[in-house]
């Protein structure tokens, strides 16, 4: 890979492709056109997991059928929603050092790194870091202590307060926590799994959540035992990094919006 100096990664998020509902189908569309209009084209995608509904091949063809306008390079991992085996299927390899089991890698475009993990529980809802996983993230992160790094998985290693989501959330979120709190070249932990946009100090670095592609939630936090929300515009995350801002992070709202000159450079107009 070229070192850049600079580098935008767009973020996308539980698309949950499913042959029986249009609406997913057409979300996604959308946001594939929102990243190839935006002012600054992405360097790469990646997307957070729950890619197809069922883990039907037939899902995943037209997910991958969808992406196909977008001229960068684009990464996945499995959420609870999908097949590990026909995600695998469907993508091949991807980025370098995977691990034989799991949709877990990295890719390098130096001087950033992005390393993805793999939570899925075959058959579960919630997620797990388990020892194997853990170690071959460990041995990553201690051979490029100076890289800054962008970690990507589906599970968020939060608590949210809304009981319904936290009953689904990620087994192994504490010794995750250590091993980051390890390697401060860690920049950003970004996720999806709960449809919501969140921001959180986490392990010495920041936790970020990514809405879905159809929808935001924003749920009723009055309500802590109840999955009650308000649907909400939805979004996804530009991660953009520079040797001198380091990674910068901006909520973009999906639709097609006009590009309007504020400040020319020397004064408001």
């Amino acid at each position: 890979m070229p070192i850049l100096w600079r580098m935008l990664i767009a973020q996308l998020s539980d698309t949950h492709v499913d042959l029986s509902r249009p609406a997913k189908a057409e979300a996604l569309q959308q946001a594939v056109a929102h990243l190839n209009q935006l002012p600054l084209r992405p360097d790469a995608v990646i997307v957070s997991g729950d890619c197809a509904e069922h883990g039907m091949p037939e899902e995943y063809a037209l997910f991958r059928q969808l992406l196909t306008p977008l001229p960068m390079p684009v990464y996945v991992i499995p959420g609870n929603h999908d097949q590990r085996a026909e995600l695998s299927r469907a993508f091949g390899p991807q980025g370098t050092r995977a691990l034989d089991v799991f949709i877990q890698y990295v890719v390098e475009y130096a001087p950033l790194r992005l390393i993805a993990l793999d939570t899925h529980v075959p058959g579960e809802s919630g997620g797990l870091l388990c020892e194997q996983r853990l170690s071959r993230l460990q041995d990553r992160l201690s051979e490029a202590s100076q890289t800054p790094t962008l970690i990507f998985m589906h599970h968020p290693p939060l608590v949210t307060g809304v009981q319904p989501i936290d009953r689904i959330g990620l087994q192994g979120a504490g010794a995750f926590a250590e091993i980051v709190r390890q390697h401060p070249q860690v920049r950003r932990v970004v996720a999806g799994h709960i449809h919501m946009s969140t921001v959180q100090h986490f392990a010495g670095t920041v936790l970020m959540t990514c809405s879905a592609t159809e929808s935001a939630s924003l749920p009723d936090l009055g309500q802590p035992a109840k999955m009650l929300v308000q649907p909400q515009p939805a979004s996804c995350l530009l991660h953009h990094w520079t040797p001198a801002d380091e990674l910068l992070t901006y909520t973009s709202v999906i639709g097609q919006y006009p590009l309007v000159m504020q400040h020319d450079g020397v004064q408001w107009v």
